[in-house]
């Protein structure tokens, strides 16, 4: 039997990359061999001797000479980042909406009033769709609570330098209303605008709080301080890739054309560790919250720990972040189950004990009621594994 050659040309210099390609070999490690070949550079370094190869199929970014490798014939894959999707092929493309709702719904949960988004702007011939996605989902969310949301968009990475750009950003994030929730687009951005808050005189997170996109472990952990980010589950989309090139390979007419990158909860860093409210005892009462998200708590403990009764600390949340401390108990529960259903596989009834639930049958309910699903289809949606996760 012939094993299929496959060309990865998908850079590995960022984690989303990493994670692509650690999807794509856990597919091959439980459904069968193929042979790699794999160029980190992507295709502009294996452009040379691509022809020579032999291929059977590709998965690569939608870059430089993509219409000349699909001219091949061969079986193909693109992950998504500079141009649209590309009509008759499958398509890997990342959940722009969720990512920008889950950034603003974060920044809401801390208490700002005032919002910003940085994202990229468009170098000529490039389509950044998925920056201004973002930026239009969570600026919506926003205006869903109520509020506005300045943007500035930098040039993409390959039509600009750190130091042209860095003054017109310092001279922008000055401007804001302080303090401010901001969303980056990415975080390589992100990380340029604690950077450029640091040469502006702005601290982070007390004038403005940063979260970006990817979690990118490495790139937040150089950041200072240490970035908050929207997990996105490029594992699984890997996984997923590599499933539907087999079956294309395989001969398949019918395939997805499009495979849908999933964002499900945020990791919280420090870059966003406070709580913008002036009230101080509605401070008290978020940080009781946020503090004991892993134990069962009640709306009556937080208004034991914001000193208020239960009637005036709901006034508060009505009134200042236009939601329940209800809502807000749930809206943090729910994000630790969510957690843990897609970086860990342990059962719903460990997760109850965990986390201070009577049994499996009561986190189902308390999350279904949150996420409108249950969490066995939770985690079959946004997993790391496939769904099923068989073998």
């Amino acid at each position: 039997m012939r094993i299929p050659k496959v060309a990865l040309l998908l850079e590995s210099s960022r984690a989303a990359g990493r994670a692509l390609l650690k999807g794509v070999a856990d597919y091959v490690h439980h459904h069968g061999d193929w042979s790699f070949y794999w160029e980190p550079g992507g295709l502009e370094r294996a452009w040379p001797k691509l022809k020579s190869l032999d291929l059977q199929g590709i998965i690569l970014r939608d870059v430089g000479k993509l219409e000349e490798v699909l001219a091949f014939g061969v079986p193909a894959v693109v992950v998504g980042h500079s141009r649209a999707e590309v009509p008759g092929l499958v398509n890997v493309v990342t959940d722009s909406a969720t990512i920008g709702r889950l950034g603003a719904e974060h920044l809401l949960g801390c208490g700002f009033e005032h919002f910003a988004y940085c994202g990229t702007r468009s170098a000529p011939g490039e389509h950044t769709s998925w920056s201004t996605l973002r930026e239009e989902s969570f600026c919506q969310r926003l205006d869903e609570a109520g509020r506005l949301c300045h943007t500035y968009a930098t040039a993409s990475a390959g039509q600009r330098s750190w130091h042209q750009e860095r003054h017109a950003m310092i001279r922008w994030l000055r401007s804001l209303a302080r303090p401010c929730g901001l969303m980056a687009c990415n975080d390589d951005v992100g990380k340029e605008v604690i950077e450029a808050c640091k040469l502006g005189g702005l601290a982070v997170p007390d004038d403005l709080a940063v979260i970006g996109a990817d979690n990118d472990e490495l790139v937040c952990g150089l950041s200072d301080p240490p970035m908050s980010s929207v997990a996105i589950n490029f594992e699984r989309a890997g996984y997923e890739a590599a499933g539907v090139l087999d079956r294309l390979m395989g001969g398949a007419k019918r395939v997805p054309s499009r495979i849908i990158v999933r964002a499900s909860y945020v990791v919280p860093r420090r870059s966003t560790d406070i709580l913008a409210v002036e009230d101080a005892s509605l401070a008290r009462a978020l940080r009781f919250i946020r503090d004991h998200a892993r134990q069962h708590i009640s709306v009556n403990a937080a208004a034991g720990a914001a000193g208020l009764s239960r009637r005036a600390l709901e006034k508060r949340f009505r009134t200042l972040l236009n939601h329940s401390a209800l809502d807000e108990i749930r809206r943090v529960r729910t994000d630790q189950i969510a957690r843990l259903l897609v970086e860990t596989e342990l059962p719903v009834a460990t997760m109850a004990e965990v986390l201070g639930f009577g049994d499996a049958q009561h986190v189902a309910r308390y999350f279904r009621a949150v996420k409108g699903q249950t969490p066995l289809a939770y985690r079959k949606t946004h997993g790391r594994r496939h769904a099923g996760g068989e073998d």
